[in-house]
């Protein structure tokens, strides 16, 4: 007898309906499974023995085949246990009721005394079960929450797989997950947003500026600065001063970090954007993928959010390098023999170094010990085709302690809130423009749009000419200081890019070479 249901594997982003196919019969004992599993799918056989029996069911003394259709599409992590289960507890009659198998899809990783595990990649499986116009989904109890934010679906959860076969023959009653409230349900981010909020950051304005510019137009930047210059401290607040991310933001970025198994039941969705930092330790791979199954890394887990890298100038070159085409296509590519992952990758990337090894270099009030050698080996790290790919470059001073003392100074302090408010009027302003054509902000503007978004008056475009010629800049770096410009332009509500919004955009790059 060959009973057969559906599944569904996840591969990158992208999910895949597999028709789970039991044979049950007469022949020596063997259990097998075919159609392209990898080796956590192959291991699903001893878990299902020791599952069942612990569910006080037991595994059939014969011949037993398990095919997943199509064979062509690898079938990866251990979450078709319980599918196979049910099919096999079908075939033997431990199972009686086909009502609610019909038009479900179940979930899990089976424990050997029968419990369900949390699995990865819930949220692109139920996303992909609702879009295939399936009812209900059987998962997991700790999986259950982050299922739930996705409207239209049944969501069941199950504790035990002897508890599931119960309900299946419609003795137990179904408990379906009451639907998550994206608006009300609280996350870590909320202690994260209080404790970085630009009000702790004293002086600092023209870094500020910087950073408000950069969060209204999603453009990349560079703090440079000697050690205790608040440098880390501007790039957590950045985060605080970002718009809030709508539902199907949250939804999006939420479906790569469960595929990277980062959601859990006290966050079981992203619902804030804090910023995703890097050691200056780590290398291209760990940036780029993971591990060995492809699943996406720093440079995807930071998508619509904040990439921040540290001490820039101790990167290896090659690691920098990585970056450039991420920053320019917005995604990334990881190629595999047997397949190809395509994510995601569209992030603010916030850079923060030091101007020399020993940090000193444009700090007055202690001496600089490195060699004119050192410092352009150190400086050189950073190639101009990736410099190009920056908006803002900034200087960030060190802080005197005789201000801390003098509590006269101390200067009113704005809040992340009020910035926020401005940032988003900018952003609100941006949307409408480009609902058109796809775009969401300024610095995802391409040659057309800049052409037919960024007019200039007589006045401005002879300023950028001359700019364009006395600093030395690349084609590249022009288009940048446009956007940016634009991005100036919306924070003050003007049409049309003025003189001074071309001039504060020149004021944020380098005269020379970092």
């Amino acid at each position: 007898m060959i009973t057969h249901t559906k599944a569904i594997t996840v591969n990158g982003l992208e999910s895949s309906i597999v028709e789970v196919e039991v044979d049950i019969n007469n022949g020596l004992p063997a259990f097998t499974i075919v159609g392209l599993p990898d080796q956590w799918v192959q291991e699903s056989k001893e878990r299902l023995k020791s599952a069942l029996k612990s569910s006080e069911t037991r595994l059939a003394t014969t011949r037993i085949t398990v095919n997943l259709a199509p064979a062509n599409i690898k079938k990866s992590w251990p979450s078709f246990d319980l599918p196979i289960a049910i099919w096999i507890l079908r075939n033997d009659w431990w199972i009686t009721e086909d009502k609610l198998i019909k038009d479900s899809v179940f979930v899990g990783e089976l424990a050997l005394d029968g419990r369900l595990r949390v699995v990865d990649s819930i949220l692109p499986i139920t996303i992909w079960a609702k879009e295939k116009g399936f009812k209900r989904i059987f998962v997991p109890k700790w999986n259950s929450i982050e299922a739930s934010i996705i409207p239209w679906i049944d969501v069941i959860w199950v504790e035990y797989l002897k508890d599931l076969i119960s309900i299946l023959n419609l003795n137990m009653e179904v408990v379906i997950q009451e639907k998550l409230d994206f608006t009300k349900f609280k996350t870590s981010g909320d202690n994260f947003l209080e404790k970085n909020d630009f009000k702790y950051i004293l002086w600092q304005n023209h870094a500020k500026r910087a950073l408000e510019i950069a969060a209204s137009g999603w453009h990349n930047i560079i703090m440079e600065g000697p050690p205790w210059s608040w440098k880390t401290m501007l790039a957590k607040a950045f985060s605080t001063i970002l718009p809030d991310l709508t539902v199907e933001e949250a939804i999006e970025i939420s479906k790569i970090y469960s595929i990277s198994g980062l959601l859990t039941p006290e966050n079981p969705i992203i619902k804030h954007r804090p910023f995703r930092t890097v050691h200056h330790t780590a290398s291209w791979i760990s940036i780029i993928w993971g591990w060995r199954n492809a699943s996406p890394w720093e440079i995807s887990l930071a998508h619509k959010w904040v990439l921040f890298l540290d001490e820039i100038l101790e990167f290896q070159k090659s690691v920098l390098e990585v970056l450039r085409q991420p920053l320019e296509d917005g995604e990334v590519t990881v190629t595999r023999v047997n397949a190809s992952y395509k994510y995601p990758a569209k992030f603010t990337l916030v850079w923060a170094l030091n101007p020399c090894p020993c940090g000193y270099l444009t700090d007055d009030s202690r001496d600089c010990v490195c060699s004119p050698k050192q410092i352009l080996n150190y400086r050189s790290r950073l190639s101009g085709p990736l410099l190009d790919r920056i908006d803002l470059f900034i200087d960030v001073p060190k802080v005197e302690t005789s201000k801390f003392w003098n509590k006269d100074s101390y200067e009113w302090v704005e809040n992340s809130k009020s910035i926020k408010i401005r940032v988003e009027k900018a952003r609100k302003t941006q949307q409408d423009r480009f609902k058109e054509i796809g775009l969401t902000s300024n610095s995802e503007m391409w040659t057309k749009e800049i052409n037919k978004y960024c007019h200039l008056s007589e006045q401005s475009e002879t300023v950028l000419k001359q700019a364009v010629s006395s600093m030395n800049l690349s084609a590249r770096a022009y288009y940048r200081i446009l956007k940016l410009s634009r991005t100036i332009a919306d924070l003050e509500w003007k049409e049309n890019i003025e003189t001074n919004h071309i001039l504060e955009s020149l004021s944020f790059r380098k005269k020379e070479e970092i």
